[in-house]
């Protein structure tokens, strides 16, 4: 027994599935329209301050790695030069921050300039800290000029290049 699909019921279910990638890309660009690049910002570089503070939590931690995906690439030069994401990129620096987290005996950071586009924001700071180096007891002190480019994907730091003096 063969079935006739009526011509008006094959346009109708066509109709969805052209339109429906139409509402699914709309959507998108809503949400990166919506997104407060300035207002992340401060947020980011608020919850990055915290984690260097002398008296720096584990929860400190926590809250800043909340606004990083999972999979978060992250590049410091000259001691990493690969940004590529990685399954295990926040656990990894997780593991690495923790290391380090209330090394500083003294610290502070003034945001100079930031700039944003098309998902990605620009961060320049200044930092001044004084703290003894885990590794080998020794006191280090630096006063440098930071420059971060933050890829954003759903809201989140997807990948990290971080450029220091």
């Amino acid at each position: 027994m063969k079935t006739r699909i009526s011509t008006r019921v094959l346009l109708g279910f066509l109709s969805v599935l052209i339109l429906m990638p139409l509402s699914t890309i709309a959507d998108e660009v809503k949400q990166k329209s919506d997104f407060d690049y300035a207002a992340f910002t401060q947020v980011y570089f608020e919850a990055w301050k915290g984690t260097q503070q002398p008296n720096a939590t584990a929860q400190d931690l926590e809250n800043y790695l909340s606004l990083l995906t999972d999979d978060i690439g992250y590049q410091h030069l000259p001691w990493s030069d690969d940004d590529s994401r990685q399954p295990d990129g926040k656990a990894a620096l997780r593991k690495g921050m923790t290391y380090y987290l209330a090394s500083h005996d003294e610290y502070s950071a003034t945001l100079t300039n930031s700039a944003f586009g098309h998902n990605v924001i620009m961060i320049e700071f200044d930092t001044v800290a004084k703290g003894t180096h885990p590794d080998n007891g020794k006191v280090i002190q630096h006063d440098n000029s930071s420059f971060e480019v933050l890829e954003i994907e759903n809201g989140k730091v997807s990948v990290i290049r971080h450029y220091s003096q």
